[in-house]
């Protein structure tokens, strides 16, 4: 099977729910990029959004994924949003996905 394929059925296994008091983190990186949401599932809204195109620095692939997570940080702080549940959306925690959760973890987010 090739890596969507297998991504895909991961997804599958994984299910996780935000909640009023703890909205769900979403993320998703291709070769190039990373994006990262923050959505209310009741609701079904985007709350915040930060994705790498927003940083204007030249960094390495994992450093701008921590300052993408810091500055999901910064916006979900400024939505009054503290506590909220990771979903890496299949993609293995280590790398870039792991350096946006910790950058969001040092902006005030607690997963």
């Amino acid at each position: 099977m090739d890596k969507i394929k297998l991504r895909q059925r991961r997804v599958k296994s994984i299910t996780v729910k935000g909640t009023v008091d703890r909205p769900r983190v979403v993320i998703h990186r291709t070769n190039a990029h990373i994006y990262a949401q923050i959505i209310d599932d009741i609701t079904h809204k985007t709350v915040v959004t930060a994705t790498d195109l927003e940083v204007k620095k030249k960094l390495k692939p994992i450093e701008i994924a921590k300052e993408v997570g810091m500055l999901l940080g910064e916006k979900a702080i400024k939505a009054k949003l503290t506590k909220v549940v990771f979903d890496r959306r299949g993609f293995k925690y280590h790398g870039r996905v792991k350096a946006l959760a910790d950058g969001a973890r040092e902006a005030g987010l607690q997963f």
